[in-house]
């Protein structure tokens, strides 16, 4: 494995992830077994697919607990391993209280944090009335199950489920046909989310939204086709095509809002 060829032209992050999972490889290929990533976001999914695209030795599976799951763990493994022996590395807990407990994500999320859980432990979190069901790495849910016993200030017991018992919500897509003077961020975000450029240029600048998974602080900022923009709590826009100029010299947009 040329590992230093295929992680040219990565800097940062970026490459410091693609270099862990390099190594993840070749640990898959020295013991001739599955290995599994942390969980992963979608832009960071999408730049490990496209990498390991170009290690013929390697075969790639992909799952995050539920077909629509937003975090995801790979899993590795030469290529001569099947497939259907396989099993995925991911522990499902329900976090319950009494009846008007009604958890927010983020209340989850540092609740987890605050155990010393690490974040690629941690998959999609799916509040609902009285609880939520959260979605783990296998390695971390006897640890869990043992030490989270509150979130916030509210007690909650915690208990193993069955991954078809999770409270998944339809998620709704809307069709947004719109035009915009250019592909600015704070232009096209704006026309996604239903409000106007100057409000999405604030909200860009208080780094509440992201592009492709990443935070982006520059209402400027030029996106492209099937760029996905987001903002927590108010679900993703994707650019999902670029229609060319109207006659007054606008850009023809159709974005989808996934809720």
């Amino acid at each position: 494995m040329e590992k230093q060829r295929l992680l040219a032209g990565l800097q940062g992050e970026d490459r410091a992830l693609a270099a862990r999972v390099l190594d993840l490889a070749e640990t898959a290929l020295k013991k001739a077994e599955p290995v599994a990533t942390d969980f992963l976001n979608p832009g960071e999914k999408k730049l490990l697919l496209d990498l390991l695209h170009y290690v013929g030795e390697i075969k790639v599976m992909v799952f995050g607990g539920y077909h629509q799951a937003e975090r995801v763990r790979l899993v590795l493994m030469p290529v001569f391993f099947l497939p259907e022996a396989v099993t995925f590395p991911l522990a499902y807990l329900e976090v319950k209280s009494g009846k008007d407990f009604r958890p927010a994500h983020g209340d989850l999320l540092g609740s987890l944090t605050g155990l010393g859980i690490k974040r690629g432990k941690i998959g999609d979190i799916l509040p609902f009335d009285g609880g939520a069901h959260i979605i783990l790495a296998k390695e971390v849910e006897e640890y869990v199950l043992s030490h989270l016993n509150r979130v916030g200030a509210v007690p909650v017991e915690v208990a193993p489920i069955d991954p078809e018992q999770l409270n998944v919500r339809p998620q709704r897509v809307k069709e947004v046909k719109t035009t915009v003077a250019s592909l600015r961020l704070d232009a096209v975000a704006g026309a996604g989310f239903g409000v106007s450029r100057t409000k999405m240029a604030r909200e860009i600048k208080a780094e509440r939204v992201k592009v492709n998974w990443k935070v982006v602080s520059a209402p400027d900022y030029q996106v492209g086709l099937g760029d996905t923009i987001s903002i927590r709590g108010r679900g993703r826009v994707v650019v999902s095509e670029i229609k060319g100029k109207t006659k007054k010299g606008r850009l023809s947009l159709v974005l989808q809002r996934l809720q």
